[in-house]
């Protein structure tokens, strides 16, 4: 499985993409169509037309690194409602490379810590 280091950022292509294309066809899928810098060192995902194959590119210090992945039986599920270019967590990424519907995932309520009113941002 991959590991990350917690500063990388994942996005999504949302529209199937040709799997034939490589590290350049989709270095410019990434500037054009998520209007991201493909040197940034984030992950980024793509998925083919028939869903059953996907590509994960990032920039690894001195040149383009693919992930590819091809399933036998089954499709990828991607979140339903990402508009283009939309970040996921790791932990998202990880659901969908191990086949798990995220359409049928619940997830239980957390705390979330929100800065009390009137304070300072800076302190």
């Amino acid at each position: 499985m991959l590991s990350l280091p917690p500063s990388v950022r994942i996005f999504l292509c949302v529209q199937p993409v040709d799997m034939r294309r490589s590290f350049d066809g989709l270095a410019a899928l990434v500037q054009e169509v998520l209007k991201r810098d493909p040197f940034s060192g984030h992950l980024f995902v793509f998925c083919g037309k028939r869903a059953d194959r996907i590509k994960l590119l990032y920039w690894d210090n001195d040149g383009y690194a693919i992930w590819y992945k091809r399933l036998e039986q089954g499709r990828f599920r991607f979140p339903e409602g990402l508009k283009e270019g939309a970040e996921i967590a790791f932990t998202d990424l990880t659901l969908l490379l191990e086949g798990i519907d995220p359409r049928k995932i619940t997830r239980s309520r957390r705390y979330v810590r929100r800065p009390a009113e009137g304070a300072c941002a800076g302190g």
